[in-house]
């Protein structure tokens, strides 16, 4: 979009940003829910704690080996069915979920599960990134991210909704709401026509078309830098989260209960005004430097870098906590630029495969960070070592989207 775009189609764009928002938070919520209701399913299916933390896994595995191939689905057909199809199944997967009667039956519908889920993210900014042009491409895709923040902050609810109505409970309700939703969008998602379509967005690929793009992104040393950052920055947030509430128990002798809070919520709700304010000022900077989006994700990452330093040498709890607000706040700044920071820099027909590239790489190393963080436990390393470890990896992140240079044609509209 830009100035001249009709205040209909303007409208259209955002009601877009909104539909895909209310998907973003069922997306997390359904996985999430039955990490947060684990004591009621072990009552009711008898499992150990190994099997447990498998149906997590299972979930991440399937998820991610399918990422890309969802994300080529959307790039060579159609992005808008791609999410609605995905939406149905998976909410269907949570409606079965509720009805599981063995841990086998749990274990396939959470692969079933992770498959359709991975329809989502990669078609999703595709989508909104053809709707929304330079000047409003960062906010609204940082919008669409917060429904994934707001959908885990949500993710209480299982355990609340299985203490009040039984386990299957939340399961049911969430199931029949998002396959509800799903016929909702089938009446009013569609894919950008053409006189909608912004400035840079594709013609749908096809055949040679869709190949040579691919051919080009695999080329490009812009994408493989996009794909490295994405994959490590993972890495950074297990380092971080993982191990702020055990660094608050210890440090602040605080309880687990006030501990667990502050190191998730916090930084979360921070989070979620980061993605609105890193998207708005990088999408009001990029309308006079055709890198300004680069530039506001590495002040994020530098600036998150040192919000975590200074958890790591605070004496008092206040300063800890204000680190901590300040890191989940500027974090954020490279997820609401991510995407729009590689339409800069790939070819613009393959973009949700890329990002379902993106995706796969790092979820792979997301689930590796958090066997390490067991290995590393059985080690005694202090907590304030992982800090710094993190912090070091978002400076790698910083300096690596630095390097990420636009297209010769997107520099040319700033000449």
């Amino acid at each position: 979009m830009n100035a001249a775009t009709p205040p209909s189609m303007m409208t259209r764009a955002w009601l877009i940003v909104g539909l895909l928002f209310v998907v973003g938070v069922l997306n997390n919520l359904d996985r999430i829910m039955l990490t947060t209701m684990r004591l009621s399913i072990k009552e009711a299916i008898p499992m150990s704690e190994g099997q447990f933390g498998l149906l997590t896994s299972a979930f991440l595995w399937s998820y991610a080996l399918l990422n890309p191939f969802a994300g080529f689905l959307a790039d060579r057909f159609n992005r808008s069915r791609v999410i609605i199809i995905g939406l149905f199944v998976w909410s269907l997967m949570t409606w079965l979920t509720g009805h599981a009667r063995s841990y086998n039956e749990l274990v396939i519908v959470r692969i079933g599960m992770g498959l359709s889920e991975a329809c989502f993210l990669p078609a999703a900014l595709a989508l909104i990134s053809d709707y929304h042009g330079t000047s409003t491409r960062a906010l609204a895709s940082g919008i669409v991210i917060a429904g994934l923040g707001v959908g885990s902050a949500l993710g209480g609810l299982g355990g609340w909704l299985a203490e009040q109505q039984g386990w299957q409970y939340a399961f049911n309700l969430f199931g029949i709401g998002g396959m509800a939703y799903a016929v909702v969008l089938l009446l009013v998602l569609r894919d950008a026509p053409a006189a909608m379509r912004a400035d840079d967005a594709p013609s749908k690929a096809r055949g040679s078309d869709m190949i040579e793009g691919l051919e080009s992104l695999f080329l490009n040393p812009s994408f493989w830098l996009i794909l490295f950052c994405w994959g490590i920055i993972g890495i950074a947030g297990w380092a971080v989260v993982g191990w702020m509430p055990t660094y608050l128990n210890e440090r602040f002798e605080l309880s687990q209960t006030k501990a667990g809070i502050m190191a998730t919520s916090y930084p979360q709700l921070a989070g979620l005004l980061g993605l609105l304010i890193g998207g708005a000022w990088a999408d009001l900077w990029s309308r006079t430097h055709s890198r300004a989006r680069n530039h506001v994700a590495v002040i994020g990452l530098v600036c998150a870098a040192a919000g975590i330093f200074v958890c790591a040498q605070a004496g008092v709890l206040a300063v800890c906590v204000g680190g901590l607000l300040f890191y989940g706040f500027t974090r954020v700044f490279l997820d609401a630029n991510m995407m729009p920071i590689l339409c800069t820099a790939c070819d613009a027909r393959c973009r949700a495969t890329a990002f379902g590239l993106m995706n796969l790489l790092s979820t792979l190393l997301g689930g590796l960070s958090i066997y390490a963080g067991g290995v590393l436990r059985d080690a005694k390393v202090e907590v304030t070592t992982m800090f710094f470890l993190g912090a070091a990896i978002l400076i790698l992140c910083a300096i690596t989207i630095y390097l990420v240079r636009p297209r010769l044609t997107v520099i040319a509209e700033y000449s």
